[in-house]
């Protein structure tokens, strides 16, 4: 399964340090999701993520940087839906129902469902797929490893994505809530041993 995390929407002190560590744990992408940022604040942190990763970065805005920076791809939204002219990278987007993934997935590398459990980011942010639906879709192969469970992911629900064939585990709120934790180096390996 494939390991993704999305950036806070804000900027974190010591944010770069801790994607590096990320990516040293394992973590297969890193989505930078920056609503309203400039450009400019998007080249800095870019600047002081280790160039090596760069080939597992996806964007949700600012594409051009996708090119100008060699990263892995970008992530298309409300916000920035259209894909640049002559874009050969990775696309992904997000998708609110089963019927968006349905629609979605066979023209993106990947997509993310949500909210699969309680968002831990989004205060009233509720899961919008019983337990049952979510077995159905698989069966279906509507969720199969395109699809990426994103919404309340924890260490803890690991197993549940993995029974309903899902593709990967997209963390937001539950990584960075634990940055600053003493034991996060040991929370992020036992993450990819579930994985």
């Amino acid at each position: 399964m494939k390991w993704i995390t999305i950036t806070s929407p804000d900027f974190i002190s010591g944010e770069a340090i801790f994607i590096d560590k990320l990516f040293l744990q394992g973590l297969d992408l890193l989505h930078i999701r920056k609503p309203d940022v400039s450009l400019e604040a998007y080249k800095r942190l870019l600047l002081q993520i280790p160039k090596h990763w760069y080939s597992r970065i996806v964007l949700h805005e600012h594409f051009a940087l996708a090119e100008e920076f060699g990263l892995h791809g970008i992530h298309l939204n409300r916000r920035c839906s259209q894909v640049p002219n002559s874009f050969h990278r990775s696309i992904s987007c997000s998708c609110h129902t089963l019927e968006e993934v349905k629609k979605q997935k066979d023209s993106k590398d990947y997509v993310f469902l949500s909210p699969i459990f309680d968002s831990i980011s989004k205060v009233g942010y509720h899961a919008a797929f019983s337990p049952t639906l979510l077995k159905q879709a698989a069966i279906e192969n509507v969720i199969d490893e395109k699809v990426i469970a994103l919404g309340g992911l924890t260490a803890n629900n690991i197993p549940l994505v993995k029974e309903w064939h899902f593709g990967g585990v997209a963390f937001l709120g539950d990584i960075w809530k634990r940055m600053s934790d003493p034991q996060v180096d040991e929370y992020l390996k036992h993450i990819r041993t579930l994985l």
